[in-house]
C-alpha cells in the first residue's frame, strides 16, 4: 500500500499500537546485535574465582591480625614493667653508690667490713632478682663507645694503650630489660 510516488503512505510508515514490539534475537542485548553475553558457566566460573581470592585475602588478613595482635601481647608482658624497672635500676644504683662511699675495711672483726659485707650481699641478690626478671646491668669500662647504649657525659684525652672511642669511665651501667634499652650507660669516652 505504498503511495503513487513510491513512498510508504503514512500509515505504514507509523507501527500500529495494537501490535506488540519485536523481541531480541535470543544471546543478543537489547539495542545491539552482535555483543553476546558469556554462558552461564564462565560466568559462574569468574565469579567463583573472584570470591575465593576475596576468601584468601582475608584468611591473610586474619593470619596478620593474630600474629600483630600475639606479637603486640608479648610486648606489652616483656616490657610492661619498664617505667618500675627503671626506678628499680635507680636503686640499684643508688646502693652501689653507698656502698662505694664506706671507708675500707681494716680488718674483719671491723663494724664497717661487718656492713660492707651485708650491703653487698643485698647488692648481690637484688641484681639476681633482677636478672630473673630480665633486668640487666652492663658494665661498659674498656668497651666501644656505642651510642645506642651509653651517652656519653664527658671525652678526656685517651690514656696510653686505650683506642680512642673507648670508655674510660662508667659512671653508671647500662640497663637493659629483655634486651631493650632501660637506662643508657653515663660514660667517659676516649678522644683523640
Amino acid at each position: 500500500m505504498s503511495s503513487t510516488n513510491g513512498k510508504p503512505s503514512e500509515a505504514e510508515a507509523r507501527p500500529d499500537a495494537s501490535t506488540p514490539p519485536e523481541a531480541p534475537a535470543p544471546g543478543t542485548v537489547e539495542g545491539t546485535s552482535s555483543v553476546e553475553t558469556p554462558p552461564p558457566a564462565e560466568d559462574g566460573a569468574a565469579e567463583l574465582a573472584a570470591m575465593r581470592d576475596r576468601w584468601v585475602r582475608a584468611e591473610a588478613e586474619m593470619q596478620n591480625l593474630r600474629a600483630r595482635h600475639k606479637r603486640e601481647l608479648e610486648d606489652a608482658r616483656n616490657y610492661a614493667v619498664t617505667r618500675f624497672a627503671r626506678d628499680v635500676a635507680d636503686a640499684a644504683e643508688n646502693l652501689r653508690r653507698g656502698l662505694d662511699a664506706l671507708p675500707a675495711a681494716s680488718g674483719d672483726e671491723d663494724p664497717v667490713a661487718k656492713l660492707r659485707g651485708g650491703f653487698e650481699g643485698v647488692e648481690r641478690a637484688f641484681l639476681s632478682m633482677l636478672e630473673r626478671h630480665g633486668v640487666k646491668a652492663e658494665d661498659p669500662k674498656g668497651k666501644a663507645f656505642d651510642p645506642e647504649l651509653h651517652q656519653a657525659m664527658a671525652e678526656q684525652p685517651a690514656p696510653d694503650g686505650v683506642a680512642p672511642g673507648t670508655v674510660i669511665t662508667a659512671w653508671t651501667p647500662a640497663w637493659t630489660i629483655n634486651g631493650r634499652l632501660l637506662k643508657p650507660a653515663m660514660v667517659v669516652v676516649a678522644g683523640r
